[in-house]
C-alpha cells in the first residue's frame, strides 16, 4: 500500500523492494541507490547527513592574515575547514533544529527554500566525506600555512629548527 513520504513521493512497500533492503541477519540495512523502486526516497534510509552540518565557500587563503581567520574559525566547537576541488568551505556541525528523531523535517511543507532546492540526486547518500583537505585543529592550518607560504608567522614556525 503507498505512503507519502517527508518529500512528498508515493512511495510502494512491496515485498521485493523490502526484501532488498533486509541484510542475512534480516535486519533492515541501507539499500543502495539503484535497489530503490523508481520514485522511492532515499531520506528513510539516510542518517540525515545534509540536515547535520552546514558548509559555506570561503576565499582561498594567500597570506597569513587569511590563515589567521581560518585558525579562529577552529577555535570554535564543531568546525572545520575543507578543501573540494581547489575550493575552500567553512563546516559547521550543527543539526538542524528542526530534525526529528526520525531524521525527517518537522517543518517540512514550510522548510527554507535552499531545502527545497536540494534534490537527492547527487546527494551524499553514498558518499564517505572524503575531502582532498581537512583541518581540524588551528595547529594544522598554520602548518599548512607555513609549508604553503614558505615563511613562518611572526618569525616563529611550529616545527623545532633544524639542527
Amino acid at each position: 500500500m503507498p505512503r507519502e513520504t517527508e518529500m512528498g513521493l508515493k512511495v510502494a512497500h512491496r515485498m521485493g523492494a523490502a526484501a532488498s533492503t533486509r541484510g542475512s541477519n534480516g535486519r533492515r540495512c541501507k539499500p543502495h541507490r539503484e535497489q530503490l523502486a523508481p520514485g522511492e526516497s532515499l531520506c528513510p534510509y539516510c542518517p540525515a547527513k545534509c540536515c547535520r552540518y552546514f558548509a559555506l565557500p570561503i576565499e582561498t587563503p594567500t597570506e597569513w592574515a587569511d590563515f589567521e581567520y581560518i585558525r579562529w574559525y577552529l577555535l570554535h566547537h564543531r568546525a572545520a575547514v575543507f578543501t573540494e576541488d581547489g575550493d575552500w568551505y567553512l563546516l559547521v556541525y550543527s543539526p538542524c533544529k528542526h530534525l526529528r528523531p526520525d531524521n525527517l523535517c518537522a517543518i517540512y511543507h514550510d522548510r527554507p527554500q535552499v531545502c527545497r532546492d536540494y534534490s537527492t540526486k547527487d546527494c551524499e547518500y553514498e558518499d564517505d566525506w572524503v575531502y582532498d583537505q581537512y583541518f581540524e585543529v588551528p595547529e594544522q592550518v598554520e602548518e599548512y600555512a607555513e609549508a604553503l607560504l614558505r615563511k613562518p608567522r611572526k618569525g616563529e614556525g611550529i616545527r623545532s629548527p633544524k639542527k
